[in-house]
């Protein structure tokens, strides 16, 4: 061992204690293990392209069932192009009671991809909406509306999308909305007070600023996470500002997967894993508000046992 002088080695002692207190100051903190409790999947498709009726079924119901079992997915919202991909979903009560999942149906507003762009001025869709809550599903009434588009927010002005907004709001039902911030606005002008769900809470990236005033003006708005562009990190970690978002409204906002393409039904496992990590990120409370409790208040789902 080398003789250091006496004062020379305690600076040289103290000098190193610095320099490691400053490491640690600045060192990334480390997150906080991945959640680990239910998960309530509000934006779910089982669209014709991943079991058409009666012809090719790539992604049968109980291959769906059992991938929401195993990510811990205990509750979902269906909605699906065309409907009867929710009602198959709906119709399958001992194979999703066994995997331990309820399904919420929604009325979606498409009978085909050409519905996408014309539906809010599309008679014959209010008719088949109004026909479809008539009938219900298996799984019981219908929950809600949506996910429906509007490309244009002035859309959100069009004569059946006011109709459908003040339908949603006189029976209870919840609308699942792919829109921009400014139709935000424009359908909860027709209906004050409808209990709005921002799909993607805005997927053209609304500024967080935006986000924050939008919900600070309208109390039923809540927001869906998938997609959201900003939301995490390139270590799939949420960013500051999106943080600091979900911690003031920690009862507004929930998750969902968007299985719109089958590639996503592919990558579920994947898509749910990576909403857990994030989810990490946040106070154990709110985590599980996020994850499950919001939706689950929302559509009266008891927790799971």
């Amino acid at each position: 061992m080398n003789s250091v002088p006496g004062g020379l080695w305690w600076r040289t002692w103290a000098a190193a204690i610095l320099g490691l207190c400053m490491a640690a100051l600045h060192a990334p903190a480390r997150s906080q293990a991945a959640y680990s409790g239910p998960l309530f999947d509000a934006h779910l498709h089982y669209n014709e392209e991943a079991c058409a009726i009666g012809s090719a079924c790539p992604y049968p119901v109980a291959d769906v069932l059992a991938a929401m079992q195993r990510s811990g997915v205990r509750a979902i919202v269906a909605n699906s192009r065309p409907n009867d991909g929710t009602k198959s979903l709906a119709a399958a009560g001992p194979a999703a009671r066994a995997a331990g999942v309820t399904v919420v149906p929604f009325v979606r507003l498409y009978r085909n991809r050409a519905d996408y762009t014309g539906w809010f001025a599309d008679e014959s869709i209010h008719q088949m909406v109004l026909q479809e809550l008539s009938s219900g599903t298996a799984a019981g009434a219908y929950r809600g509306l949506g996910e429906f588009h509007l490309y244009e927010s002035r859309n959100a002005d069009g004569p059946v999308a006011a109709k459908l907004m003040k339908l949603a709001a006189a029976r209870n039902l919840a609308v699942l909305a792919h829109v921009d911030d400014d139709a935000i606005d424009r359908l909860l002008a027709h209906a004050p007070g409808a209990r709005l769900i921002w799909a993607h809470t805005g997927i053209g990236g609304a500024p967080v600023a935006r986000v924050r005033e939008l919900f600070r003006r309208h109390p039923t708005l809540m927001g869906e996470l998938s997609y959201r562009p900003g939301l995490t990190d390139g270590a799939g970690h949420l960013t500051p500002e999106w943080k600091a978002l979900l911690g003031e409204f920690g009862q507004r906002f929930m998750i969902g997967s968007d299985t719109w393409v089958n590639p996503r039904w592919g990558s579920y496992d994947l898509l749910m894993a990576e909403a857990r990590t994030w989810l990490g990120d946040l106070p154990p409370d709110t985590a599980r508000r996020i994850a499950w409790g919001n939706a689950a208040r929302l559509f009266g789902v008891k927790d799971p046992d």
